[in-house]
């Protein structure tokens, strides 16, 4: 009996035909590449501007990448919400707090500068955690909202 069900094939010859069907004499010849100066000649326009979208490769966010020239989509930086206008409460939470702490004190361990006084102390995570009570950590926590948009806040502006 075989791993995959197929008890019938046991009685097969070894010796049929090849399964696939196409002449493995034809291959496959690409189509010869224009001329630099034609491409070129494309990419630009009468002001000699580069508008070659086609070539543009985008990295980050998929979504923004899909989204990516439709003019009714706002771009990430129109939804910004300004300081006065944000609904989140102005309270860290333990993941923000957790994050917060990890990435300060890997920068104090690849030699960031400090800015409390160490007295002695010499584990970055402690020195973190000394920087978050005197507010003191130079990072913003950004906060997304299900509607694509975002809210910044300083550590400072935080309460824990």
């Amino acid at each position: 009996m075989s791993d995959y069900g197929n008890d019938d094939d046991r009685d097969r010859d070894l010796n049929d035909e090849p399964a696939y069907e196409d002449d493995p004499d034809e291959y496959y010849e690409p189509e010869p590449e224009p001329a630099d100066e034609d491409e070129a000649a494309r990419a630009q326009d009468q002001d000699g501007e580069n508008h070659d979208a086609d070539h543009v490769v985008a990295s980050g966010d998929p979504n923004a990448a899909a989204n990516h020239g439709r003019g009714n989509e706002k771009s990430h930086k129109d939804k910004k919400i300004p300081n006065d206008q944000r609904t989140t409460t102005p309270f860290m939470t333990k993941y923000e707090r957790a994050r917060i702490l990890g990435t300060r004190a890997l920068q104090i361990s690849m030699n960031a500068p400090v800015l409390v006084d160490l007295e002695g102390e010499t584990d970055p995570l402690q020195i973190a955690i000394k920087e978050l009570r005197e507010k003191k950590i130079p990072l913003i926590v950004r906060r997304y909202l299900p509607d694509g948009y975002y809210e910044d806040w300083t550590c400072e502006e935080l309460l824990q």
